[in-house]
């Protein structure tokens, strides 16, 4: 009895889903690539970009994409790959590729939750202006030495160490069902914002105003709890767990406005 052989494909096929910019229709185009082992989406792009021809010979414009520390810290290298939200930095394309005969097929589009600016390359204003709806800052008057700061639990500690991992890279954004064009919710990248700064002694000064606004409409309820944004998240930010505080802590907070004690 043979043993059974396993070929690893020498080539890429990248399928892009291409836009000259917001105004213009989205179009699909096709290159293969040698591939080399631990490829990633990256350096596959960049494969591209040395020499931009179509699989069937035509000269185009090189692929746009976003990219910035590749080693999935600063998030602007966020799309979908096969149909999975992911960086592109981390995505090797042993991992993420569809393995033919001799040929790895990976399909490639920007986020749909986010105006596309050309290619790959989309918007991410919303969610830094999001990230401002709910004041996630801490506040201080001016950057002298503040002195030491309050001591606090580990367990508060660690979980806002935890909620500090966000990038802002859109994931969770892209993959929640509540953030569409019919929603004004603000999504749960900014709800985990919100419970790490109110979790901070000096930040905790604008709880109430961040309460008050996830207890309105772009707010808390806005959340279906599908829990994909826990699921996508690069950074294994506890989203869903702040979803669930943060709803408490508006509740209670509601409670304490309508009896006037707020």
């Amino acid at each position: 009895m043979s043993a059974t052989v396993t070929v690893t494909p020498t080539k890429v096929r990248l399928r892009i889903l291409r836009q000259k910019d917001q105004a213009s229709e989205s179009y699909w185009d096709e290159f293969v690539i040698p591939y080399k082992e631990k490829m990633n989406v990256i350096s596959a792009l960049m494969e591209i970009q040395k020499d931009p021809r179509t699989a069937d010979g035509k000269r185009v414009q090189p692929p746009s994409w976003d990219a910035a520390c590749l080693e999935e810290v600063c998030g602007s290298c966020t799309m979908n790959i096969n149909g999975m939200i992911r960086q592109a930095c981390t995505a090797l394309i042993e991992e993420v590729g569809e393995a033919g005969a001799d040929m790895w097929d990976v399909s490639l589009e920007p986020m749909k939750k986010f105006p596309v600016v050309r290619d790959l390359v989309v918007d991410r204003s919303r969610m830094f202006e999001n990230l401002m709806k709910v004041k996630a800052w801490v506040p201080i008057d001016g950057s002298y030495d503040l002195g030491m700061a309050p001591p606090q639990d580990d367990h508060v500690r660690q979980l806002r160490y935890a909620l500090s991992r966000c990038m802002t890279c859109g994931c969770c954004v892209e993959a929640c069902p509540q953030v569409n064009e019919k929603s004004t919710f603000v999504g749960p990248a900014a709800v985990g914002q919100a419970l790490l700064f109110n979790l901070q002694p000096v930040g905790k000064t604008l709880e109430n105003d961040r309460l008050e606004f996830l207890s309105g409409e772009e707010g808390i309820t806005g959340c279906g709890n599908a829990q994909n944004c826990v699921k996508v998240c690069p950074k294994g930010v506890p989203l869903t767990r702040a979803i669930a505080q943060i709803n408490r802590d508006t509740t209670v907070y509601k409670l304490k406005r309508w009896v006037g004690i707020a």
